[in-house]
This record gives structure tokens, sequence and C-alpha cells, in this order.
């Protein structure tokens, strides 16, 4: 491994730090910088590279959350089923998209979802009613209700559309593995937005369901031959984000929930600008 490689270690801890933080899993942010610091690797090893990192990060992060007792477990648990059909389409899928394709599809997506969350960042909620006051009972019946006590004493009580997160997980599966990302960026403001989820809740079981869906895609990427190239940075970048996410997760302690999603909002919105200019 050569010694110029080890400024991925560093770049490994920062992102563990900031995804596990807003609840992603860093992808966003590492692809963007692969695809400018090895502009010769096509997108199936850097996608592979991400995906792998993604995992480690999820993984890291995840354990950090169990601690304080934020992961709603039992709907990250069909949620990460639900990713799973996806992830695999999205990692065969890759081959198929071209390098600048790539780079226009990432730039344009992360630009629009950082102005929509940027728009509609909001503080957490812990009291929320379990559904809508005045609906029926049809409306009632399609929520499933959620209540969730954390390490901390916190209680959080929220509901949502289980049909709707299952479908917006297949989505997140999909184009996660797809672009090599962890697919935080948009299942944290489904989550909390879409699904009414606490943002502290939604980042805890975002990062749970990114573990399953990121070891799907990198699974399918190593059958296919497209990961053995990358696994040394692999490696490097890995052995940062496992630190980077137990820090990122006791800031989360610190950091206001709004805060949480301006701050991707800037980070989506800088990383967007570039890829598409890089383009032209």
């Amino acid at each position: 491994m050569a010694l110029t490689s080890l400024w991925l270690l560093p770049l490994g801890l920062a992102i563990g730090t900031f995804g596990t933080l807003i609840g992603a899993g860093g992808g966003f942010i590492l692809v963007p910088i692969l695809l400018i610091v090895y502009p010769a690797e096509n997108t199936e090893l850097i996608t592979s590279i991400s995906l792998a990192v993604v995992f480690f990060n999820a993984l890291s992060g995840s354990w950090a959350y169990s601690r304080m007792k934020r992961i709603d477990y039992r709907s990250g648990i069909v949620f990460a089923i639900a990713t799973v059909p996806g992830a695999i389409l999205g990692a065969l899928s890759t081959a198929y998209v071209s390098r600048r394709l790539f780079n226009l599809i990432f730039g344009a997506l992360m630009i629009v979802a950082a102005l929509f969350l940027w728009i509609s960042a909001k503080d957490d909620h812990r009291a929320a009613p379990p559904h809508p006051a005045g609906a029926g009972a049809s409306a009632r019946w399609r929520r499933t209700v959620r209540e969730l006590v954390d390490a901390q004493g916190a209680r959080y009580r929220y509901a949502y559309d289980p049909v709707l997160g299952i479908a917006l997980s297949v989505f997140v599966g999909f184009l996660s593995s797809l672009l090599g990302v962890g697919g935080g960026f948009i299942h944290v403001p489904a989550l909390s937005r879409l699904l009414n989820f606490p943002v502290h809740v939604a980042t805890a079981t975002s990062h749970f369901v990114l573990a399953v869906m990121a070891f799907t895609g990198t699974l399918v990427h190593i059958a296919s031959g497209n990961f053995a190239q990358g696994a040394a940075r692999t490696a490097l970048i890995a052995a940062g984000v496992v630190v980077g996410a137990q820090l990122g997760a006791r800031l989360s302690r610190r950091v206001g929930g709004k805060w949480i999603i301006r701050g991707l909002a800037l980070a989506m919105l800088f990383v967007g600008v570039r890829l598409v200019l890089s383009v032209f």
C-alpha cells in the first residue's frame, strides 16, 4: 500500500464523523472526491469502494446509535429488507452508465435535494400526535404508530404510512447502489418529512438501514469482480470512518435536528455544483 494513499485515512475519519452525525453513510461526499482524485477510474470501481466504506460507516454508527437507543428497529428491519432488491438492481446497472452521465445525474440530484432540505429543515419533535387530528378510520388503519424512549429518557412519538416507507426504501436502495452512496441524504429527509420520524430517530434508523443496503450492494460488486482493485483504498478509508462514526454519534447529542439537516444541505449543494461543472 503506497504511502501516498495514507491521506485516505483522515478522509475516512472526516466522512465517518459527518456522515454519522447527519444519518448518511458519507458516500455523497466520498464519491465526488474519488471522481476528482481518480479521473481515469471507471464508475464501477468508484461505486464499489464507496459502498464498502458506507457499510463500515453505517455499521459503526449503528452500534453507537444502538447504545443511545435511538434506532427504531421494528421499522428499520422492514425498510432494510425493502432496500435489498433495489440495491441489487442498482449495483448491476452501474456498468451501463457513462462517467460523464454519472457525474451529471449525481450532481443534479444533489443540488435539488440540497435546496429541498434547506427549505424544509425543521427542529426535532418528540411528542407528535400518533395521527393527524380528524383523520378517518381508513387513514388510521394505514398508519403505524411508534413510540421510542432513548437512553437519555427523551420520548419520541410518531406515526407513518408503512406502504410509503417501503416504496421509498426500494427507491433508496436502487439509487444508492447505482451511485455508490449511502442514500442517507434521501432517506433521512424522507423519514423526517414524509414519514414524520423525529430527526434524531430518522438519522439513527437510516444508519441501520444503510448498513444492510450497502452490504448487499458491496456483495454484488464483489461477485461482479469490480471490487478487487479498490480493496486497499477501501481498507484505509474504512479504518477512518469506523472511528469517525463513533465521534459523529456523540456529537449528535449536542446538535439540533434543524442544523443537522441544514449542514447536510450545504455539503450536498457544494458537491453537486462541483460535479455538474465538471461535465462542461
